[in-house]
């Protein structure tokens, strides 16, 4: 099992940026895909992106495509969350995931994944 660890997060003005990072344990990380979800106070826990193994294709919920940067460094098995433009209603806990398979594919449903990290807080004020 996997054992994965964010860092990062923090206190940030609307329109400011921050950058997740997610170390793993382990040398099994950079044979599947990754992903990044966040649950703000009071909600279902939410999709934000995806990286398959390699790092050559990505995903974004719509909520953050454009402003968000999902990537990975292998030699140092870390994931990465560069996140710019943010948002009051991109307050939450970040985490990130290690999905059950190589196959990029239902990357949206926490159910692909099968080890989480603590998470980190994000809160942005308006």
């Amino acid at each position: 099992q996997v054992q994965l660890v964010e860092s990062g997060g923090g206190l940030v003005q609307a329109g400011g940026s921050l950058r997740l990072s997610c170390a793993a344990s382990g040398r099994i990380f950079r044979d599947y895909g990754m992903g990044w979800f966040r649950q703000a106070p009071g909600k279902e826990r939410e999709y934000v992106a995806a990286i398959n193994w390699s790092g050559d294709s990505t995903n974004y919920a719509d909520s953050v495509k454009g402003r968000f940067t999902i990537s990975r460094d292998n030699a140092k098995s870390t994931l990465y969350l560069q996140m710019n433009g943010l948002k009051p209603e991109d307050t939450a806990v970040y985490y990130c995931a290690k999905s059950k398979t190589n196959v990029f594919v239902l990357f949206s449903l926490a159910g692909t994944y099968d080890s989480w990290g603590q998470g980190t807080q994000v809160t942005v004020s308006s």
